[in-house]
């Protein structure tokens, strides 16, 4: 495994780590500031919406598991496919679980960071 190969699954397991622990910060420092997210059901959007999101999420309890299927290194560009499990429970509420693939591409910025730059998430909710 490369240097840049443990990089970018250490970028996922800091992601998955700060998501669990609330801490929107933290992931919003591990994407571009150009970084574009599409979901099914809505239009693409960009950082500034997902930190908005994130916002009206504080309190919710998100647990799970991010999968690595397969990576490949393209230069200072690098795409991922992930397979991702999770659980968002809202305080006093019933937990709501989803899972899905993922498609991602990572960037290497000029601080020598590798940071997720486009992310295509296909997850849909589970019974």
């Amino acid at each position: 495994m490369t240097d840049d190969e443990r990089a970018i699954r250490k970028l996922v397991e800091t992601w998955m780590d700060a998501s669990r622990r609330g801490d929107t910060a933290t992931v919003l420092s591990l994407m571009t500031d150009d970084a574009i997210f599409m979901v099914p059901g809505r239009e693409p959007f960009d950082k500034v919406i997902f930190a908005a999101a994130a916002q009206e999420m504080a309190g919710v309890h998100v647990d799970g598991t991010n999968e690595i299927v397969e990576l490949q290194l393209l230069g200072d560009w690098a795409f991922m496919r992930g397979r991702i499990d999770m659980t968002a429970t809202p305080p006093n509420g019933k937990p709501v679980r989803q899972s899905g693939y993922t498609l991602t591409l990572l960037r290497k910025e000029a601080d020598g960071a590798w940071r997720l730059a486009r992310d295509a998430n296909l997850l849909t909710q589970q019974s």
